[in-house]
């Protein structure tokens, strides 16, 4: 944990590279960990500073009877989780790492959420406040660290998935949630994804303490948390066999360690990871090949290999489900734009706020979208 006096020499060391880059109009890249560098566009060619975070990291307050703990963007999620855990607390949008070295300012800024997130929320959901750089090396303060705290746009939730192009986040107050006094998990057979689909959406409509689901492999993973009779009763109704190792299939899913994830032995190496958010309630997806199941139904990841490149396809099918596509593992294919592109008029609100917060676009040009 990183001292008052050596954070703020960090932090008086970005905000002179932040001017300095911005009056030479060169570009910049932020980095946490880098454990999710593969997530989001790859620019080619194109040289640029790197504004390392990982130093300055820290937990600033934290106070577990108000459920809330602010902490410098460097600090490693892990390290966070496991202060939180000695407390019976947790991130409880289960934030995935990919790696020891994932960040908490890498957590907000993809916007990542785990297992959980259908029935806990997601990452912005939690973000009380934050104090960030921007592309003059100014600093401001959005939100703050209690839960009712907002006036007029609460913009540090607009941090949450702006892949670093918006400014450098310093420090981030997020709201923690109690560990379940009870959690297991039961797993169903369950041929057909349309059935898989039908019974998470009936569990959602019922007052049941389901906090994540799962249809892969011919199977209906469902975890249960809660106050135990609560949980056992479910059992009951529910019916299935529980697993011993639910924990371990739960991480699986959200570190992407699961037998699915792993890409298959293709000739020419090429293989795709599509996440594709949907309505819960959408059929199975025409889609050629394997697909695991999330969120009730509403995550619907799908593994595309060198037979099946048709990324604009791929986009129609979510398009015309109400939904949308995001190229988010690729270990050879090339597309212009990993993430979907959104209307006109969202593109508009995403240059403007582009130009207030980074007027000479230095921060992640391209990493978000080709022309942000």
């Amino acid at each position: 944990m990183e001292s008052r006096e050596a954070a703020r020499t960090i932090r008086d060391g970005l905000v002179v590279a932040i001017r300095t880059a911005a009056a030479k109009g060169r570009p910049v890249s932020v980095r946490g960990g880098g454990s999710k560098d593969f997530y989001g566009n790859q620019v080619a060619g194109q040289h640029s500073d790197v504004l390392e975070t990982l130093a300055y990291s820290g937990i600033i307050d934290y106070e577990p009877t108000e459920l809330v703990v602010t902490a410098r963007a460097g600090t490693r999620l892990v390290d966070l989780e496991q202060v939180l855990a000695e407390h019976r607390q947790m991130l409880a949008f289960e934030p995935p790492r990919f790696g020891g070295a994932a960040t908490l300012g890498g957590c907000v800024a993809t916007g990542l959420s785990g297992p959980r997130r259908a029935s806990a929320g997601a990452v912005r959901d939690f973000v009380l406040g934050v104090r960030m750089l921007d592309g003059r090396g100014e600093e401001l303060g959005f939100g703050g660290r209690v839960m009712k705290n907002v006036a007029g746009y609460d913009l540090s939730r607009v941090m949450a998935g702006a892949m670093g192009t918006l400014g450098l986040l310093l420090d981030i107050s997020v709201r923690v949630s109690p560990k379940p006094a009870t959690e297991l998990t039961l797993r169903l057979p369950v041929q057909e994804e349309a059935q898989a689909i039908h019974m998470m959406n009936l569990w959602a409509g019922q007052p049941l303490p389901v906090s994540a689901t799962c249809f892969v492999d011919s199977a209906l993973s469902v975890r249960l948390s809660g106050a135990e009779p609560a949980v056992r009763a479910a059992q009951v109704k529910l019916g299935g066999e529980e697993i011993a190792d639910g924990a371990a299939f739960w991480e699986s899913l959200r570190e992407q360690t699961h037998a699915f994830f792993q890409p298959a032995v293709q000739d020419d190496g090429v293989q795709c990871l599509w996440r594709i958010a949907v309505k819960s309630t959408t059929p199975p997806l025409p889609l050629p090949g394997k697909q695991l199941i999330e969120w009730g139904g509403a995550l619907r990841w799908y593994m595309a290999d060198a037979a099946d490149p048709d990324t604009g396809r791929i986009r129609e099918v979510a398009s015309a489900s109400g939904g949308h596509a995001t190229l988010f593992r690729s270990n050879g294919a090339q597309v212009t734009e990993v993430f979907q592109l959104p209307s006109s008029g969202i593109q508009d609100i995403h240059r403007g706020l582009k130009g207030k917060f980074d007027p000479q676009g230095i921060f992640n040009p391209g990493r978000l979208y080709s022309w942000l």
